[in-house]
């Protein structure tokens, strides 16, 4: 968690010219113009800029009406593709807190570097992300092999060494597929209720400290989320138990922190939802759904389906959608993010067989 304190100089110069184009164009940050998904709150009390829907979820919670948030990614907007209008700058240099995710959004990094006034809070410096489930995996299995093999080779003369894959031959890190997993870290931590309860947890606390007179109020907040996320935990756990299947094939790599529920990720692009997969990988995903008895290859709303119902058509196996909650639509306008976990939990347990 970082709090900037005071606005830098630079910031402020850009921050003034922000606000006053506004003006001469009648509108102001915060406004009802600007408001998003996520955003409530009188108005009154604290103002935070959230960068995408599961922070402004648990702010908007934490915060209740005493708090205005405000998300910087649109309804229906692809977050990893968000880059700001000067209007959402204006919101994080007005901000009382932002909440983001370092390394997810580049343009919002940028954005609350150069124009934070207020607080800040890395969601991932409090959430403890974990590595991307393939990093651990190829890490065991290269262990394994040396394990296994690194004693029949003593004395023999090093084979020649072979020829390197180029970008698009290299497997699990084609040019332009998304596997590339810059960082190694799997930002989708939102997946797991636990810790979207951890987040609520320092947002309760970073706004106290803002705000003191209504830390108890606060404090209260984030017991309730806890207890909700505590329950749908539950219901994942128990919901997930006894399934004839553990793998689902999945659009892009968001999924990851289903691990904690026995579901194995094999995603059809890697991070980024619209990146083209290989034929290597559409054909290791079509020998993978006939040897597991795999039913359905799952969709989300926020990116194309064109990859998924090609790879479902080719194999003869169903779509479904599976929502990374990483964003609204028109379509979920009425759901929030336990409705939409729940959701999620209905289409796992009917494709993989769970009782």
């Amino acid at each position: 968690m970082r709090v900037t304190p005071a606005l830098r100089p630079a910031a402020l110069s850009l921050a003034s010219a922000v606000v006053l184009a506004l003006g001469v164009s009648g509108c102001a940050a915060f406004s009802d113009d600007t408001a998003s998904e996520g955003s409530g709150g009188s108005g009154d009390g604290l103002t935070v800029a959230t960068a995408f829907y599961p922070l402004a979820y648990v702010t908007q919670r934490i915060g209740g009406e005493d708090v205005a948030v405000e998300n910087l990614t649109q309804p229906g907007q692809e977050p990893h593709d968000l880059e700001l209008t000067v209007g959402e700058t204006a919101e994080i240099s007005a901000a009382d807190l932002v909440v983001y995710l370092r390394d997810f959004q580049p343009a919002v990094d940028e954005a609350v570097e150069q124009n934070a006034a207020g607080a800040t809070l890395d969601a991932g410096e409090v959430v403890g992300l974990e590595p991307f489930a393939d990093e651990d995996h190829a890490d065991e299995h290269a262990d394994q092999h040396a394990d296994e093999h690194g004693d029949e080779h003593v004395g023999e003369e090093p084979a020649d060494e072979p020829v390197a894959a180029t970008p698009s031959e290299e497997e699990g890190h084609h040019e332009g597929d998304g596997h590339d997993h810059e960082g190694d870290l799997d930002p989708h931590f939102w997946l797991d209720p636990d810790r979207m309860a951890d987040l609520g947890d320092a947002v309760a606390d970073q706004l106290s400290e803002i705000d003191p007179e209504r830390a108890a109020t606060y404090a209260e907040n984030a017991d309730a989320l806890r207890a909700d996320l505590d329950d749908l935990d539950d219901a994942l756990t128990d919901g997930l138990s006894s399934c004839e299947r553990e793998t689902i094939v999945v659009s892009h790599d968001a999924f990851g922190y289903l691990s904690k529920y026995g579901v194995e990720v094999a995603p059809v692009a890697g991070l980024t939802p619209d990146a083209e997969p290989t034929v290597s990988v559409l054909a290791d995903l079509q020998a993978l759904i006939r040897e597991d008895g795999i039913t359905t290859v799952f969709s989300e709303r926020l990116a194309s389906p064109a990859f998924t119902e090609s790879l479902a058509e080719d194999t003869g196996i169903t779509t479904a959608v599976l929502d990374p909650i990483e964003g609204l639509t028109d379509e979920t306008s009425g759901e929030d993010y336990l409705s939409l976990m729940r959701e999620n939990l209905e289409a796992l347990q009917k494709a993989n067989g769970c009782g």
